[in-house]
């Protein structure tokens, strides 16, 4: 974990990190940006991806967001609102991309705030609702593990502005994935309680493991991430059926989203 009191990141200022939820950087985020898409990257595909890596971070954050007052201790309040921060700057960076590349020249705000739940395109394991917060932990540790894989890839894309913004999220996701990693540890390797708690929490997220390498295939990267941390934590990966939810890709979306 770095070395930096959550409190002061919070506090100080940030040349290339606008934490805009603070009142700052409301402006286009790729304001002086070349957005021009290369001749040999498909205007269409691209558009399609931002768009689902976006809905993914928005509705991660959301659901990191509902832990404000509710979290176990004040720095694990403030650790969860910096990560769901995090995402957030990440779906506006993804949105904006969108807007240039799917011929509509739409706004952030018209992806995140004017479509209807059958327009959304993210993975179903990040609108299910909290649950405790062992389950939020587990949650986090599998998207994060997923989500950094995936970005890590995508800074070789053709692209260059997706490229950049995949650079940005993977320093990221690398903390945010460590963060929940420890919590796991912690929780599986504490009392009978916290143990029965974190387990259970790795039961409910494993049916939607198979929905996440299906929209992007990195199920040796997951696997193996997860399985050190669930060997650190005394933890066994459950195999179980995928759940029938979803798939969220193609807008097939549980009650919860709405």
């Amino acid at each position: 974990m770095s070395d930096d009191h959550l409190y002061m990141t919070l506090a100080e200022g940030h040349e290339d990190d606008t934490r805009w939820a603070y009142g700052t950087g409301f402006e286009d985020p790729l304001h002086g940006v070349d957005t021009t898409v290369p001749e040999d990257v498909d205007a269409a595909a691209l558009a399609s991806l931002c768009a689902a890596l976006g809905d993914d971070a928005l509705v991660g954050a959301q659901r990191l967001a509902e832990w404000t007052t509710r979290a176990p201790e004040l720095e694990e309040e403030v650790a969860l609102a910096n990560i769901g921060l995090d995402l957030l700057g990440q779906a506006r960076l993804l949105y904006a991309r969108c807007g240039r590349t799917d011929g509509t020249g739409r706004g952030e705000d018209a992806y995140a705030y004017f479509r209807d739940p059958g327009e959304f395109r993210n993975v179903t394991l990040a609108e299910l609702p909290n649950g405790d917060f062992a389950f939020s932990m587990a949650r986090l540790l599998a998207l994060s593990s997923w989500r950094l894989h995936h970005l890590d890839g995508l800074t070789a894309s053709p692209d260059p502005v997706l490229r950049a913004i995949a650079a940005k999220g993977v320093k990221e996701l690398t903390y945010h994935r460590r963060y929940a990693a420890e919590w796991v540890v912690r929780l599986g390797d504490g009392t009978e309680e916290s143990h029965r708690r974190m387990r259970a929490g790795i039961e409910r997220v494993a049916p939607y493991l198979e929905e996440l390498f299906g929209a992007f295939d990195a199920r040796a990267e997951v696997l193996a991430d997860l399985r050190q941390v669930l060997d650190a934590a005394g933890l066994d990966l459950p195999v179980t059926a995928p759940a029938a939810a979803g798939p969220g890709r193609e807008g097939r979306h549980t009650e919860h989203l709405a």
